[in-house]
């Protein structure tokens, strides 16, 4: 009996033994694991971060497809920054509206439609809604950009674009727009403080289609962040109510709106307008419900 109780409890011993140096093994596996994953999660994490880095790299062209697996408007990542808005006292045809001169910044990048919106683009939307198909005045349609279109409806296209892609689409601000036309430049215009020749399409700026018509998008060179026809060719909308000055105006970049909105402003100039209506501080404004065939769009997009 002592022989085989002295066996039992030397086999009792070697067991727990095992049994401890398998818990000790199973512990360490298990911080292996969890060593494993937090790394597995960490270089998750770096390749969203990249990712995100990517897709906010200025000047990347991208487009949004569409539930029936078309593609969306030309969309260009514009960069964070700051910049003056609005024109020196000294600038030729500077209007009062146009000031005061102040600095304004740009927190986050953002998407810039690279053309303005063409009739081809805002017909789908119109055959798919059932909305105000405008006119084009016999001109074509296509790549032109669509006219006689108010700010509502260029809300409304911006809306249905969002829900068809599932990005946020919108009007850009008018600190959005100037910052973006502008591309980093100071001058009159992008290119420099004179117009020059065939630089835009506008009353006085050389071009073949110059009181005439619009001309097709992207038939102008673009400006150092890759738009197109951000000075004439058609007045575009933007997203804040009408000011008669900046003063009191968000230095945040943020839409400038408020109680009373019976004017929205337009930027741009057009192809009608003189020649100082199409530097980058000029501006004006219409009613939201206002149509005519001057009066077009571009798109903004929250990344």
């Amino acid at each position: 009996y002592k022989q085989v109780s002295e066996k039992s409890t030397t086999e009792k011993e070697k067991y727990t033994n095992l049994a401890d140096q398998a818990e000790k093994k199973a512990r360490e596996l298990e911080a292996q694991l969890l060593s494993l994953r937090n790394q597995a999660q960490s270089a998750e994490d770096r390749a969203i971060r990249v990712s995100e880095e990517l897709e906010r790299r200025p000047g990347r062209v991208f487009r949004d497809r569409l539930k029936d697996g078309s593609e969306g408007p030309e969309m260009v990542v514009i960069p964070a920054g700051s910049f003056q808005m609005g024109p020196p006292s000294s600038e030729k045809g500077r209007d009062d509206d146009e000031g005061p001169q102040r600095r304004v910044r740009i927190a986050r990048p953002f998407a810039m439609g690279k053309y303005e919106v063409t009739f081809e683009q805002y017909d789908r939307f119109a055959d798919a809604t059932g909305a105000h198909r405008p006119k084009d005045r016999d001109w074509g349609r296509g790549t032109r950009p669509v006219i006689n279109v108010s700010w509502e409806d260029a809300r409304k296209y911006a809306e249905w674009l969002s829900e068809q892609t599932g990005k946020r689409y919108r009007l850009p601000t008018e600190a959005e727009w100037e910052y973006a036309a502008r591309a980093g430049t100071e001058t009159a215009y992008w290119w420099g403080q004179k117009i020059g020749k065939n630089n835009a399409n506008c009353r006085g700026c050389g071009s073949q289609w110059d009181n005439k018509q619009p001309a097709p998008v992207g038939s102008f060179d673009a400006n150092p962040w890759g738009l197109h026809d951000t000075a004439g060719n058609v007045w575009e909308w933007v997203q804040d109510c009408w000011h008669d000055s900046y003063e009191g105006a968000p230095e945040d970049g943020s839409a400038w709106e408020g109680a009373n909105c019976a004017q929205h402003v337009i930027r741009g100039g057009s192809w009608i307008g003189f020649l100082w209506v199409v530097r980058s501080a000029s501006r004006h404004r219409n009613a939201p419900d206002f149509r005519y065939y001057d009066n077009g769009f571009r798109l903004a997009q929250d990344l």
